[in-house]
């Protein structure tokens, strides 16, 4: 009588632990952040998620929605360039994204940095290489 309780316990509450722990593991393994609210494109919601590959470099991969067209904006710009803050403090461009007829961008680029934080300006050029003043979108630190 007892091994049976002992083994219908086990049965359910190791298949449960198992599970948890799991999740847990899988969870820790990409971090993820929202754009915070814009005031020069407040309708755009978007999250990133960074993980590591198996050479150790993060990828990062970015969801925006309802992003206006870069020419409707006032001043009207050419681009929206994504930069990324490393770890060691120094701001990246690490592409440039395009908005769609539905407003919704899909964005994924390697970085061998760390990054702390990303966020997108509204740009003239997008071969620059330092942030312009129109941050469009950004993210806490990670």
């Amino acid at each position: 009588m007892k091994t049976t309780k002992l083994n219908r316990l086990t049965g359910t509450f190791f298949p449960c632990v198992l599970a948890t722990m799991l999740m847990l593991v899988f969870s820790s393994c990409a971090q993820k952040a929202l754009f915070l609210t814009s005031s020069i494109v407040p309708a755009a919601q978007g999250e990133v998620a960074v993980t590591k590959d198996k050479n150790n470099n993060y990828v990062i991969k970015m969801k925006i929605s309802n992003l206006a067209d870069v020419d409707r904006l006032q001043p009207p710009k050419n681009s929206y360039v994504v930069w990324m803050e490393t770890d060691r403090g120094l701001a990246r461009n690490i592409g440039r994204i395009s908005t769609s007829n539905q407003l919704n961008v899909s964005f994924e680029t390697v970085s061998s940095f760390r990054p702390n934080k990303i966020f997108i300006t509204a740009e003239d050029d997008e071969s620059t290489q330092y942030p312009g003043q129109m941050v469009v979108l950004t993210t806490n630190r990670f």
